[in-house]
């Protein structure tokens, strides 16, 4: 969960968010050389009254900002057309949950398990307990067990909503009438939280997403408590 002081990315809790983080760095690092090339280019005119015996009339300096912004593009593009087909991908996946976006709460139907289905609301600020986050915890969580193929499909009822978990590496637009999926796979156990990260109405900010990861064991028990309920 995000706090504060988190600067950067969440720790990953998939192999997709942690490519993510990877690409991310890569970036960073680019961008880092980049910046200290230009700026200390820049101080360096900037003392010498903008003269630069290298600048005046340098074809060797125009060949080369001409090259290296293309070749640094190369090495930002490869990595990142990779990272958009492995996000894209969906591969035999073992459990199949649907979310419905409604203004302003998630339904959420699990088809494989004789239609167990729920309303996830956000709880408020009145009734939280001391455990629960303020504006981040819901009645009714996604429950999914760990390293298990999870294939998300969303749909809106009413406008576009956007599911989004930042610690799966997750975010998929709810568009009314059209089906969308995403697969992702929680590598560890725990509590992570998200929200709709499209502007749908007046109560955006309140309509959290909270997965729970469990072993598949307690998931088994879980799921045929909600069956007979």
């Amino acid at each position: 969960m995000a706090t504060w002081k988190t600067l950067l990315l969440q720790d990953s809790a998939s192999p997709l968010m942690e490519q993510l983080s990877f690409f991310h760095d890569h970036t960073l690092m680019i961008l880092v050389i980049i910046t200290v090339l230009v700026g200390q280019l820049m101080i360096t005119l900037f003392f010498n009254k903008f003269i630069h015996r290298y600048l005046l009339e340098g074809q060797l300096i125009e060949i080369v900002w001409t090259i290296m912004p293309a070749v640094t593009l190369v090495f930002i593009a490869l990595p990142s057309l990779r990272l958009i087909y492995i996000l894209d991908e969906v591969n035999n996946p073992m459990i199949t949950i649907k979310a419905i976006g409604h203004q302003w709460y998630w339904s959420y139907e699990y088809s494989d398990f004789k239609s167990v289905t729920f309303d996830s609301y956000m709880i408020p600020t009145n009734e939280l307990k001391p455990y629960n986050f303020r504006l981040l915890d819901v009645d009714n969580r996604v429950v999914i067990p760990f390293e298990t193929h999870i294939r998300i499909i969303a749909t809106a009822a009413d406008v576009i909503h956007s599911w989004t978990v930042p610690a799966l590496g997750v975010k998929i637009d709810a568009t009314p009438g059209r089906l969308n999926q995403v697969g992702f796979l929680a590598n560890r156990s725990g509590l992570f939280y998200g929200q709709c990260s499209e502007i749908c109405g007046a109560n955006h900010s309140f309509m959290p997403i909270v997965i729970e990861s469990i072993s598949p064991k307690y998931f088994i028990k879980w799921i045929s408590n909600m069956a007979e309920a």
